[in-house]
């Protein structure tokens, strides 16, 4: 896959590139400790984020068969499969994305005077505003699901949302910011139950480099 210079590119850049490849992470897989454990990253980045791109180029590959043979009971019947599969990558690769282990900065706020600074504190009055309204909503989502930041390109908002399973943030208008996991392979080997607590933690590896970039991006300052 094309490595893309900017994030949000690169989002829709994943969304029509098949075969999807899974992206290079720019930390070792121990550099999250202790918030995200080696052991939890080989399973979360290693085994089940692979395993969303093995489907999903083998669905791709079973529908371009089926579209070369006029099935078009086939492809329709797959479409959910690809659709699921394609979120289970696009959404982990933004993920991954915004985490960095704090020597690379992870966990280090922007600047009081940045573009997104303002854009929070005008909204939510403070980071931690922010943040204890992002854990308080994504905590309660029923199942698995991901904790959204997103910019509103109508409104030129800042909108927060969650969405289920593996659906992606497919509205024209919204450009995805940050995402933070909770689907149980993202913390249960290290916080087992305690999704609050892994929500609490995760902000000490947030990378607000990345999520001012795609801000900036979105923007266009």
């Amino acid at each position: 896959m094309k490595n893309l210079q900017f994030p949000l590119r690169r989002f829709f850049s994943l969304r029509s590139t098949i075969p999807a490849t899974i992206p290079k992470l720019k930390f070792g897989l121990n550099d999250l400790e202790p918030i995200l454990s080696k052991n939890l990253l080989e399973y979360h980045y290693g085994k089940h984020h692979q395993t969303y791109i093995n489907n999903l180029n083998d669905i791709y590959n079973q529908i371009k068969e089926a579209s070369a043979n006029n099935d078009v009971h086939k492809v329709a019947l797959l479409q959910s499969g690809l659709r699921f599969n394609l979120g289970g990558h696009v959404n982990h690769a933004l993920y991954w994305e915004n985490l960095a282990p704090s020597k690379q900065g992870g966990g280090q706020l922007p600047e009081s005077n940045s573009p997104l600074t303002l854009a929070i504190t005008q909204k939510w009055g403070s980071y931690e505003n922010f943040i204890a309204e992002f854990n308080k909503r994504t905590a309660s989502i029923q199942g698995s699901g991901w904790g959204w930041l997103g910019y509103d390109t109508v409104s030129k908002t800042l909108r927060m949302f969650e969405l289920g399973n593996q659906e992606m943030p497919e509205w024209n208008s919204i450009v995805p910011l940050l995402t933070i996991d909770v689907w149980e392979h993202a913390y249960y080997l290290d916080y087992q139950n305690l999704r609050v607590k892994y929500l609490t933690e995760i902000w000490k590896i947030i990378d607000w480099k990345v999520v001012e970039q795609r801000y900036r991006e979105a923007t266009k300052q």
